[in-house]
């Protein structure tokens, strides 16, 4: 860095500065010497570099004459020496020419001797060449040796072996042979020779595949036997103790109780199934790093061939070997998932069980579509049964399955309802509603274990033979199919885990059609055709017994479903609630079409002239009858009372009849006195036989009478006394008699008679305007 120049300051500056300076300033009061500072100084920098400037002139001038002066008293050296070095320069010339001549002569001496060196080297190198040569042909002969006994490894089925000598080829050392055409091709052919391998370990695998396929219905068939034979093993344990009958196959229970035993379905005396193919190839495409590209193809192989095992369409004869191959085929699945690692996922397995069980059900489905045979439901259960407990032992999920079981079983209670509902209406439609009559102990055991009935009910018919019982054929008929449905129905579900509720609910939803649809509509149908008062009463005690066999079925079916853990068996609570009213209403309808016959408007004087003292004849007839035939009915006390009910009611309707209906056109008073005796008559009857209560249907027509015999119409016409005396009587009815006697009256000649018939036809007209003034 080169030292700061000052700064120059010529006179003239400086004199213009000073010329700048004022140093008495008239404005100020202090004298301005503060701006002389930086003049003076600037004179003196400017003193002193002159002062410099001339001392280093005078040292650069005392320098140059102490040089001139070196040089003056060396010349003579410096001319001396260089004359030496022109002599040496002469010598140094000739020496290089002698060296050279001799040189030229040492070359040709030695000529000869460098070619026989020459020679001797160029034998040598090729000796070396020679040796190497050798050695490079023993490595590649071993190299082509290896490569050579690989393929026989690959013919011999030594995939691993022949797979670790190739990567013992690409692992060897470098050597001179690393760096040969022929080492450098058979690297390059490495890729080959692994496909070589990949090829023929995959077509080793591929063999397999069409083996275990030959194979596959026998180990599905010795496993299933194995749970046929494991099942009744726990049949047995189960019936010895009862605290095991809710267990099943399969369940906690049974696991633990389970013994164990050596039962390799791939290790029998005619199967043997090796499963060393499928290892080596897991094997060797892992450590060729392509166990994607098996495990696709395996899987896709897998599919190929489970698509295979249904054919279409289905025959429900080849159903047990298809569910034996299907089942052989999953439990291979099974035992390759849990032998290897990584090869086989879950989801793959359960890909392919989906795909089949799916097919499976809609080929089962479509062979049963035209089906009606219920055991040909209850034989593909029993297949589908085996099939799913052993499959569950491995661990399948078998929920679609038990899904198709259900959807066989309402199909299969489906028939079992028409067959049975078939038996039942011919039961009842057939029956000659006569008590049943047994001779033989025997016979007495067998209806009276087929029939529900209650405990006190069984003790009153263990009787002496000969028996008469209280219900028809129908009813043991009845109670007998009944017994045989619920007993195949229960055939289907042994065996069946799931559903419980749904079972259940279908058992009472098939009981409650059986009962509704077939007994309680064909009682209907019976009624309609029967007329024979005994034939329904003999109804009704069967609709009696059938309500209580339909309590005790309901509590022993909820009994037997409790020890299967299943739920609450729920009948309909009144299946035959419209039989037993419509058969009431036939026995009312019977008694009171006889009842007519005792009412003929012939034998009756609607004018007389005088009144009876005694009732009509008839009507001693009528009340004979009438008890007679209720009280030998065989019918509870109750039902009695209602037909007792049904006829009294039926008559006071015909006394209504006659005295407000258009058949008789117009009686007299006379008349009303006579019915009013009759009427008497008839409630002393009814009290007599401990009726008494059946006389409250007369009221009205008491009340009617009452008013007309003692004129007091006019009282029926004020609210205040009809209201408290005459509630029951309703005006139409008696403007309507009070217009027959006003007729009657119309038709004297005398005039008191006159008179009375136009005051009844005015207090009828006054009773029409309280009547619509009331509406």
């Amino acid at each position: 860095m080169p030292p700061r120049r000052r700064q120059q300051y010529t006179q003239e500056g400086i004199d213009q500065q000073l010329q700048q300076i004022h140093l008495l300033d008239a404005s100020s009061s202090s004298e301005n010497l503060e701006q002389l500072g930086p003049i003076i100084k600037q004179i003196h920098a400017n003193r002193q570099q002159e002062v410099y400037l001339r001392n280093l002139q005078g040292l650069i001038e005392a320098k140059d004459a102490e040089i001139e002066g070196i040089c003056t008293e060396n010349y003579q050296e410096f001319i001396s020496s260089i004359s030496t070095l022109f002599t040496i320069k002469s010598y140094t010339t000739n020496l290089r020419e002698n060296i050279a001549t001799l040189d030229e002569n040492v070359g040709h001496l030695g000529k000869g001797l460098v070619e026989k060196k020459r020679t001797l080297l160029q034998t040598k190198k090729t000796a070396s060449n020679l040796d190497e040569t050798i050695d490079t042909f023993q490595a590649c002969l071993k190299l082509l040796d290896v490569v050579d006994r690989i393929g026989d490894m690959i013919k011999q089925g030594r995939f691993w072996s022949a797979l670790r000598s190739l990567e013992d080829i690409q692992t060897m050392p470098l050597t001179s042979l690393s760096h040969t055409p022929l080492y450098q091709h058979i690297l390059s052919s490495l890729p080959s020779l692994r496909v070589q391998i990949q090829n023929a370990v995959t077509a080793s695998m591929k063999q397999w595949l069409l083996e275990i396929r030959n194979v596959t219905a026998t180990v599905g068939r010795s496993a299933m036997e194995n749970m046929d034979a494991r099942t009744r093993k726990w049949r047995a344990r189960r019936e010895r103790d009862p605290m095991l009958r809710s267990s099943r196959v399969g369940s906690a229970v049974e696991m633990v109780t389970y013994e164990r035993t050596d039962n390799n379905v791939f290790d029998k005396d005619n199967i043997k199934v090796d499963f060393q193919p499928l290892y080596q190839c897991v094997h060797i495409y892992i450590s060729l790093d392509s166990l994607d590209e098996l495990r696709t193809s395996y899987q896709a192989d897998r599919k190929a061939q489970s698509d295979l095992i249904l054919p279409t369409p289905l025959s429900l004869t080849s159903l047990p070997a298809l569910l034996e191959e299907i089942c052989g085929f999953f439990i291979i699945e099974s035992h390759v998932l849990e032998t290897t690692s990584g090869f086989r996922s879950e989801r793959e397995v359960e890909e392919l069980w989906d795909g089949v069980v799916s097919r499976l059900s809609s080929a089962i489905g479509s062979a049963l579509v035209e089906q009606r045979d219920p055991d040909a439901f209850l034989r593909v259960k029993e297949c589908l049964t085996a099939f799913v407990m052993t499959l569950e032992s491995y661990s399948y999920s078998t929920h679609s399955l038990h899904s198709l079981t259900l959807a066989l079983f309402e199909k299969y209670t489906g028939l079992l309802e028409t067959e049975s509902g078939r038996k039942l209406d011919s039961a009842v439609l057939k029956d000659d509603y006569l008590p049943m009559y047994i001779t033989t102990s025997s016979e007495q055991e067998s209806v009276i274990n087929s029939v529900w009935l209650s405990a006190s009910e069984k003790e009153n018919l263990t009787h002496a033979i000969p028996l008469t019982l209280p219900w028809s054929q129908s009813f043991y008929l009845c109670c007998q199919h009944i017994r045989a449905f619920i007993q195949q129905f229960y055939q289907f579900v042994e065996g069946v885990s799931q559903h419980h509720s749904n079972i259940d609910d279908l058992l009472s939803r098939s009981l409650d059609k059986l009962l509704s649809n077939h007994i309680s509509d064909s009682m209907n149908k019976r009624l309609q055709s029967t007329s024979a008062l005994s034939q329904i009463v003999q109804i009704v005690t069967n609709l009696e017994y059938l309500e209580v066999a339909c309590t005790e079925l309901g509590r022993s079916l909820t009994n037997l479903r409790s020890t299967q853990r299943g739920g609450t068996i729920r009948l309909a609570s009144s299946p035959f609630s419209e039989p037993f009213q419509r058969s009431r209403v036939r026995i009312t309808a019977l008694i009171t079409s006889k009842l007519d016959d005792f009412f003929d408007l012939s034998e009756y004087d609607w004018t007389p002239q005088t009144r009876e003292e005694m009732p009509s004849m008839y009507l001693y007839e009528l009340v004979s009858w009438l008890t007679t035939v209720v009280d030998s009915l065989a019918l509870r006390d109750t039902y009695k009372d209602e037909a007792y009910k049904g006829a009294v009611g039926y008559i006071a309707e015909c006394f209504m009849n006659f005295t407000i209906g258009p058949k008789v056109p117009a009686m007299n008073e006379n008349a009303v006195a006579n019915m009013a005796t009759d009427m008497t008559f008839l409630e002393a009857e009814f009290t007599r036989i401990g009726q008494e209560h059946l006389n409250a249907s007369f009221t009205e027509l008491h009340s009617m009478a009452k008013i007309i015999l003692t004129d007091t119409v006019q009282d029926y016409l004020n609210a205040s006394i009809r209201q408290a005396s005459y509630s029951e009587v309703k005006p139409k009815r008696l403007q309507a008699l009070l217009e027959k006697l006003a007729r009657y009256g119309a038709t004297r000649r005398d005039n008191p008679s006159k008179e009375k018939g136009e005051r009844r036809r005015r207090e009828a007209e006054t009773l029409n305007r309280m009547s619509l003034t009331y509406t």
